[in-house]
């Protein structure tokens, strides 16, 4: 059977990704994890200038799932290229920089610096939650208008595989992914996490020290997957699905729902060897239902 997913001009080798700020640079996963079953590692989000996030405590464990507010943490573009992307060069799966800032200006910076350093990369998620500080601090991926000019003015610095990563915390999503589409994205990803928050109720204060953070992992997958659902009858191009898979079953809702590829995220906290069991059980799902090729799993819906 066929497990590769094009992408724009591309393939994935296989349909399951490891999603970003989920798994580092690779290497801290290298030992537990064969990489050879990865489809793609989306890394940590790249920034113009290193980051050193928010203050903690920035992560707790939440019913279902967790709660974090890590502040895009990361050791900027600069160190990257320099120490970074040598290894992820070496990898057998895609490697998908995850680009983020709060200015346009930003992103194409870090774009054409990634670009710079010529072959090796699959092509970049841009993650449009990012609080553009330019217009008042609300995220990039909240304004159709916003996101297709982003989209656009981005599309322009590269022939690689471009994919928006989408917010979940909009009015209606598949306006922000039709605009994606516009600006001339090849796929998107979805969702990105929900906007949450918990309080001690004995200090009287929310836990995370910036007081709300991003909610992942099981609570979220129905809510993934209905978006997912929605977005991929919206727009043409592949829809990258993700929020709350912990197995194979959890990654086939994605794909039924019309997916053309996945990511684990929080799963690969509680067990590193996910994402490798969801490409046996997605493989196994194929061959029990005579499906020849990952891309028509999306048709079944439906038929039981």
């Amino acid at each position: 059977m066929n497990l590769s997913v094009p992408i724009g001009p591309a393939l994935l080798p296989n349909p399951v990704g490891v999603a970003s700020g989920t798994f580092g640079y690779g290497s801290e996963y290298e030992k537990l994890v064969d990489l050879s079953k990865v489809g793609a590692i989306y890394t940590k989000a790249v920034t113009l200038k290193p980051r050193p996030g928010n203050d903690i405590p920035r992560i707790i464990e939440t019913p279902a799932g967790m709660l974090n507010s890590i502040g895009l943490a990361n050791v900027g573009v600069e160190r990257f290229v320099a120490e970074k992307l040598p290894y992820l060069k070496t990898l057998p799966c895609a490697v998908i920089p995850n680009v983020a800032g709060s200015t346009e200006e930003e992103y194409v910076a870090v774009l054409e610096a990634l670009e710079a350093a010529g072959d090796g990369l699959f092509g970049y998620e841009i993650n449009i939650s990012c609080p553009n500080v330019k217009h008042g601090g609300l995220a990039f991926g909240t304004d159709p208008c916003q996101v297709e000019a982003l989209t656009r003015t981005l599309r322009r610095l590269t022939r690689k595989p471009l994919i928006m990563k989408l917010t979940p915390n909009v009015t209606d999503i598949t306006v922000i992914a039709k605009a994606a589409e516009a600006g001339g994205a090849d796929a998107v990803s979805c969702i990105n996490t929900l906007v949450g928050m918990v309080i001690d109720t004995k200090r009287l204060r929310p836990v995370l020290a910036a007081g709300t953070g991003g909610l992942s992992g099981p609570a979220i997958r129905p809510v993934g997957v209905a978006l997912t659902y929605r977005v991929s009858r919206a727009v043409k191009i592949p829809v990258i699905g993700m929020g709350g898979i912990m197995n194979a079953d959890d990654a086939l809702q994605y794909l039924l729902a019309g997916a053309s590829a996945i990511q684990v995220g929080t799963g690969t906290f509680v067990d590193p060897g996910i994402p490798a069991a969801v490409l046996a059980g997605i493989a196994e799902f194929c061959a029990r239902h005579g499906v020849e090729s990952v891309s028509r799993i999306g048709a079944l819906l439906g038929r039981g």
